[in-house]
Formats: structure tokens, C-alpha cells, sequence
């Protein structure tokens, strides 16, 4: 067995069993802060990781990973439309870093009920919709489609729009098109969500596109735009640089060339402020560090100064001085490595209860979210784990060279 290993487990395990000799108060206030931070690295990583990972599944189910129009397309919600033929659909459909791809249509509106009017923007989905966002987000009624909607015109609404208008599920409203000549459609309710993403909520309703299509004289194959998903987010930028050359080149039957942004590039704000959120991260994480970091060097200093007669008569017995640190950081090691234990346990025990009973609320027209949300990716925790160990134990050297100052002849007035 390796001998300073040896004689670092026997010090921190102490002779007699159960009974540990590395118990000042000091070494104890160490390892809790180790914990202590360790534990705030874990709930500062798993709440920042959900938090962003929630706010951008928001603005991507309202606008997938990337949008394709045309070139003459403004801000305005009326866009030029383009066609969207199969022959460019099975070619976006080629693409192994693109998961699917569905058209869509946009078009203001106004809503008018008998005590109140609102500006909305109705967007119009087809049958291969990819409706998982809005049915986690539905808190009554149901998803339509085009094979239940024969008769009447379907439309999903949020809690905002449904709250400001006094309307329910079941409930029929009429909406006003600004065209020439000025229409009017009437939809029926079949839907309410609710994302309390405010932006969004107070502004979109969700119908057949088939109807937008009508009151826009539009052939079957035109549409505002397309929305493509990927299948790594994480390459996002790079696939949407690829379609956006690919696009360019390519002209539809109306011969519009198509422009290809990022749900990035459309919403630059939000996704710069998501950025920042990591800025917050790597502070909390430095500061964590080294607050831990700097009470488990008070912890080795006292532990060497109780110690000194020991590391007197191991000199004296031959052992280098190298011999004696290697000692007191495998030691170091073992009181971290404790610390860390209980940090995990406590970080991971506070995320699991967040997790599930979402004790910590937020204000939604603040936050976006109604909870603080927890994300528990293991790849990070283990990384978060590892660096903590690697920093701790890099940061035990510096101390561990008061070894060399003790002289056998000094460590007798310890006896």
C-alpha cells in the first residue's frame, strides 16, 4: 500500500473505530463550506440550465429553429408569399441535420366581441403541424385538425387573449381582416393555452391555414413561410448558414428567391439576454471556488500546526519533505471529497424537490416561468463535480509547502 495514503487514512480515520481525529472546528466549518458550495454550484447550474432551456423551447414553439420566407418579406405579419411545392420540401426533408419542415400562414386581425375589440395575428397551420408545444401548453380543450373542422373555422387562443375578452372555451368570435374589400371570418374555440410568455400569448391564435389561404385568393401551395426543425440545436448556426446559401439559390414558381433566419436572428434580444445568463453562472461558480477554496487552506494550515510533532518525527525517520506534503493532500482529499458528498446531496436533494413540487414560485409576467425551473443534465454535474475537486486539490499545494519550514528540533517544543 502506498504509504502516505496509509498514513493520511489512519489521521482522518483515527485509531479506534468510528472515532475520527480530524474534528476541530475548523476542519468541520472546511468541509461545510465545500459543501455549501458545491451545493449552491449545482442549484445555481440546474436552475440557470432550465431556465434558459424553458424560455428558448418557448420562442422556438412559436417560431421553430429556423424560418424560411421570401426575400420581399417585411416585419409586417402580411408576408409575400412563396410556394411551397413537395419537390422543396423532400429536399429541405434530405437534409439529415433537419427533422421536419411544415408551411405556414400569417395574417392580422382584429377581434371584435359585443363589449370589446383586440389586435391579433393569426397563424395558420397545416395537418403536418408539429403541434408537441402548444399540447403541453393547452389548459383546456383540444388540438384540431382539418378532418374535425369541416363546417366551422377552428381557432386556439391563449388565457391572455380568452381573459381580455371574456371568452371560453366553446365560445364563437368574430374577426375583422383589413383588406380590400374588408372581411370578416367567425371562428369557434376549441382551445385555450397558456405559456405565460406574454409577448406571444397576448398576440397569436392558432387556425387552419387553409382558411388565411381563402381570404388571402392564395393557390394551395402558397404560404407565408416555413419553419424548419433541427435535430441538434446545438448546430443550429451552422445548418442555418447552410440552408441560407441553399435557399438564396433557389427560386420557387414565382421566381422569389427565399431568405433563411435563425429563431435567433428573429429574436436577437431575447437570446442576447439568455447569453448573459451564463455571465451570472461563472461568477457564482469563482466566487463559490474560491470561498471553499480558501476555507479548506485555514482547514490544512491548522491540521499541519496539530500535526507538527508528527511530521517532526517523520523527518527525523528519514521522510522527505515531498513524502510528508503528499500526506497532507491525500488528506486534503478525503476532507473534500466529504465536503462534496454532502454538497451533492444536498444541491441534487434541492433540485429534486423543486423539481417536483415546485416549492420556489416566480412571477410570470416578470420571469416567463410561474416556478423557478431545474434542469438536471449529468454530463454538467459531473463536470462541475470534477472541477471543483481538480481546483480544490491545485489550490491545497500552495499550504502544503509549510511542511518544509517544521524541523524536528522545532517540533519538540510541540510534545
Amino acid at each position: 500500500m502506498n504509504t502516505e495514503f496509509f498514513i493520511a487514512k489512519r489521521i482522518y480515520k483515527g485509531d479506534k473505530k468510528n472515532e475520527k481525529r480530524v474534528s476541530s472546528p475548523a476542519i468541520k466549518i472546511a468541509i461545510s463550506g465545500i459543501a455549501l458550495g458545491l451545493a449552491i454550484m449545482i442549484a445555481a447550474v440546474c436552475i440557470i440550465i432550465g431556465f434558459k432551456k424553458e424560455i428558448r423551447e418557448k420562442v422556438i414553439g412559436f417560431g421553430s429553429h429556423i424560418q424560411i420566407t421570401s426575400f420581399e418579406s417585411n416585419n409586417s405579419y402580411e408576408d409575400h408569399p412563396i410556394a411551397f411545392s413537395d419537390t422543396l420540401k423532400k429536399r429541405l426533408l434530405n437534409n439529415p441535420a433537419i427533422a421536419g419542415v411544415h408551411g405556414f400562414i400569417t395574417k392580422p386581425g382584429i377581434i371584435k366581441t359585443e363589449q370589446d375589440f383586440l389586435g391579433i395575428v393569426l397563424k395558420g397551420v397545416s395537418d403536418d403541424y408539429d403541434w408537441h408545444f402548444f399540447k403541453k401548453n393547452l389548459i383546456e380543450g383540444k388540438i384540431f385538425s382539418p378532418t374535425d373542422s369541416a363546417g366551422f373555422n377552428p381557432a386556439i387562443i391563449s388565457r391572455n387573449i380568452a381573459n381580455k375578452l371574456h371568452l371560453s372555451l366553446g365560445d364563437s368570435f368574430t374577426t375583422y381582416f383589413v383588406q380590400e374589400p374588408v372581411r370578416a371570418r367567425r371562428f369557434t374555440i376549441t382551445g385555450i393555452y397558456e405559456t405565460n410568455f406574454e409577448d406571444y400569448d397576448k398576440l397569436y391564435v392558432l387556425t387552419d391555414a387553409t382558411i388565411l389561404s381563402r381570404l388571402n385568393g392564395w393557390e394551395d401551395d402558397m404560404v407565408s413561410g416555413i419553419e424548419v426543425l433541427v435535430r441538434d440545436y446545438d448546430r443550429l448556426d451552422q445548418t442555418t448558414q447552410e440552408l441560407f446559401f441553399e435557399m438564396s439559390a433557389y427560386q420557387d414558381r414565382f421566381g422569389s428567391r427565399l431568405y433563411t433566419q435563425s429563431i435567433k436572428e428573429i429574436n436577437p434580444m431575447i437570446f442576447n439576454w439568455l447569453n448573459l445568463l451564463d455571465m451570472n453562472v461563472w461568477v457564482i461558480l469563482v466566487l463559490m471556488i474560491l470561498v471553499s477554496g480558501f476555507t479548506m487552506i485555514s482547514g490544512l494550515l491548522i491540521i499541519i500546526l496539530e500535526r507538527t510533532n508528527m511530521i517532526g518525527m517523520l523527518k527525523s525517520m528519514g521522510a522527505s519533505d515531498f513524502s510528508i506534503r503528499k500526506v497532507f493532500l491525500y488528506l486534503s482529499a478525503f476532507l473534500i471529497g466529504q465536503g462534496m458528498i454532502w454538497g451533492n446531496v444536498i444541491g441534487l436533494l434541492f433540485c429534486l424537490l423543486q423539481k417536483q413540487f415546485n416549492i420556489f414560485k416566480l412571477d410570470p409576467s416578470i420571469y416567463y416561468l410561474t416556478a423557478v425551473p431545474i434542469d438536471l443534465n449529468p454530463v454538467f454535474l459531473i463536470l462541475l463535480n470534477a472541477g471543483t475537486l481538480v481546483v480544490s486539490l491545485i489550490m491545497m499545494i500552495a499550504p502544503s509547502y509549510l511542511v518544509a519550514k517544521i524541523t524536528p528540533a522545532k517540533s519538540i517544543r510541540f510534545e
